[in-house]
């Protein structure tokens, strides 16, 4: 007797999944461009276990004398991941229609990826016994907040730039939300000038502060930044699988688009990664 096989059977017994590099399906979301990947985890209940070392203090020690023992201590975080998901239900007419096909495609990418920065930026810690999604940046226990705000100059986020390094972290990037970096660009070179410190005013001013890219998303709260290191960060990034099927909805001639996309992140030294407000107008 026979046996029926997904290499014998129609192409509707064994749907395909295509499977795309998130850097490649959603290169603009912020935990892909903010964050150093440590692996891909499936389901739920696995979770990505990232070892690090405080490191034991260094000591002058004369010639022929014995080496005091270190005592590092060697700990870990663990990156529980959750999976952001959109299953778009469409009828065959309309998926058939001329762009359609790539428009959804399009429009689920946008989806997946807002969702992904409102998590990663703002989401709140979950509630025991719960794991994931893990708390957003700015709920993170731990992180350096600026001692005191941005405005009519760039002290404080100097400042704040001069703490994260002192507590061992080398920024990578500013992230800022939109109102944040229209009054960042207001700032002006002298009381009474009109010419912007950011930019020539004339034209956009490059996204750069203190030498560092500044990413603009309107996921981060309104008038606020982060200072982060992405070394720092260290997430699970599984890749952006899209399925399509006709027969889910068998019955009213209709056709599913379904994408998933798992992802966490852990931050083994939260006082590494700072935030800060800008004062509007």
């Amino acid at each position: 007797m026979a046996t029926e096989t997904t290499t014998t059977s129609a192409q509707a017994w064994s749907p395909d999944v295509i499977a795309f590099p998130p850097a490649d399906a959603v290169p603009d979301a912020l935990i892909v461009q903010a964050a150093t990947n440590a692996g891909v985890v499936e389901g739920d209940a696995p979770s990505v276990r990232v070892p690090y070392v405080d490191d034991a203090e260094a000591q002058v020690t004369a010639e022929g004398a014995p080496i005091p023992e270190a005592d590092p201590e060697l700990n870990e975080v663990t990156a529980h991941t959750a999976k952001v998901t959109q299953l778009i239900r469409v009828s065959r007419e309309q998926f058939v229609q001329p762009n359609s096909a790539d428009q959804l495609a399009q429009s689920a990418r946008r989806a997946v990826t807002k969702k992904a920065d409102q998590l990663f930026v703002a989401a709140a810690a979950p509630v025991a016994p719960a794991v994931a999604p893990v708390a957003g940046l700015i709920n993170q226990a731990g992180i350096t907040e600026a001692a005191a705000p941005v405005g009519g100059s760039l002290d404080g986020l100097v400042d704040l730039v001069a703490v994260l390094e002192s507590n061992g972290a080398t920024p990578t990037l500013i992230v800022v939300d939109p109102i944040a970096w229209a009054e960042l660009q207001k700032l002006k070179t002298a009381t009474e000038s009109n010419q912007s410190l950011i930019g020539a005013g004339t034209t956009a001013a490059q996204k750069m502060l203190l030498s560092l890219p500044v990413l603009v998303n309107s996921s981060v709260p309104t008038a606020s930044g982060l200072v982060i290191d992405k070394t720092q960060v260290i997430a699970a990034l599984g890749p952006v699988n899209v399925a399509t099927s006709d027969q889910a909805y068998f019955a009213s001639d209709s056709v599913g688009v379904r994408v998933t996309f798992r992802f966490g992140f852990a931050l083994p030294r939260p006082e590494r990664i700072g935030t800060f407000e800008v004062v509007t107008a």
